[in-house]
């Protein structure tokens, strides 16, 4: 059993203060998250896309464009691997890990295994991985890794999320977070609420509200020191077939929901992209800051094909179109950094940037 240390009722073991400065660290306002953290599968379906086989050369060959598109990596505070990642090295042989670390970038590693069916529902999920965490967590840490990401999956349905679905997945994150943290690790806490559905926003943000509020309670339950973690929740929207609204009501929803149930111990919250376009991605984010109230964490972003789409697309498995892909690259984390301060005045997306990056019961 490993021995914890208790300061009131959180974690306060030896990783305790470099837990809190690499939280705050990666909450630095300006920047945010890369999640290049797509499992073999997922990523094979990115480059089946442009026609790239899915062998270990063509990731290696991604995921280096993008570490070492050149002005890229200061819009950055933190990038996810998957576990393949942080083992790989550029064509020159410079591992990855020391290529963020150089520029100021913290490593990152996802560790959940994935969703499972929960039995006795209407088709909910659970997440699985924690056998042998602690174990892994400490390979990790050893690799270079300082902060971890695991992905609980939520839907909003007739009578969705459960009771169910909700604790079982609040009780996954919390035991993965103190697991984490007992090993050095940021935990990232990632309650995604799936987009797809009708509804309107007012359910949306409902049912967040819910969710986040049982989050932080099996949080607590768990002892973990909120001030060395992070948030990554959805933001607040209709689902893909409800009734649109412009990026300033997302903003005033999101902001509300979690004004209410995210406690300002918390450095930061990170938002996912969840399928949408870039620039809508970029463009609600930029509205969730600028949006005037009280807000006593760090609003930024952990996007992946948000703040990838348009690179793969341009770069197309073809060495010639480099440049023109990091330059997309570029662009898309310029934009994102900007928004984190509510500066985006709109621009850099145009056509493939514009495109729906949505996919139903979203798997990685």
């Amino acid at each position: 059993m490993t021995s914890r240390t208790l300061s009131a009722n959180s974690y306060y073991g030896k990783y305790a203060e470099e837990l809190i400065e690499t939280a705050n660290y990666i909450a630095t306002p300006g920047k945010g998250i890369l999640a290049a953290d797509e499992s073999t599968g997922t990523i094979g379906k990115r480059l089946s896309s442009i026609n790239v086989e899915n062998v270990e050369v063509n990731r290696r060959t991604l995921r280096e464009l993008l570490f070492t598109t050149p002005g890229a990596l200061q819009y950055l505070s933190g990038v996810i691997f998957f576990e393949e990642t942080l083992y790989q090295s550029t064509a020159s042989g410079k591992p990855f890990v020391e290529v963020l670390q150089k520029a100021g970038v913290v490593p990152g590693i996802k560790v959940d295994k994935g969703t499972v069916d929960l039995a006795g529902t209407n088709g909910e999920t659970t997440t699985q991985g924690l056998d042998g965490l602690a174990q892994r967590c400490q390979q990790y840490y050893k690799a270079g890794a300082r902060f971890a990401k695991w992905r609980a999956v939520l839907k909003i349905g007739p009578s969705e999320p459960s009771a169910l679905s909700i604790e079982q997945n609040a009780q996954g994150l919390a035991r993965y977070a103190i697991i984490c943290q007992e090993n050095g690790l940021v935990p990232i806490v990632e309650p995604e609420i799936l987009t797809d559905g009708s509804h309107d926003i007012h359910k949306c943000a409902a049912v967040t509200e819910k969710v986040v509020a049982a989050v932080y309670k099996a949080l607590n339950d768990h002892h973990v020191l909120l001030e060395g973690t992070l948030l990554k929740p959805n933001m607040v929207t209709p689902g893909t077939d409800g009734p649109k609204v412009p990026p300033e009501v997302i903003a005033e929803h999101s902001v509300r929901a979690f004004q209410r149930t995210v406690p300002a111990a918390v450095p930061g919250i990170v938002f996912l992209s969840g399928g949408q376009s870039e620039e809508e991605a970029t463009l609600n984010l930029n509205a969730i800051n600028a949006r005037k109230t009280q807000k006593p964490w760090t609003l930024s972003f952990s996007f992946g094909r948000a703040l990838q789409q348009s690179t793969l697309k341009t770069w197309a498995g073809k060495a010639e179109n480099l440049g023109a892909a990091q330059k997309a690259f570029l662009a898309r984390c310029k934009a994102n950094s900007e928004a984190t301060l509510g500066k985006y005045a709109g621009g850099a997306g145009a056509g493939i940037a514009t495109e729906s990056l949505h996919v139903k019961d979203y798997k990685y």
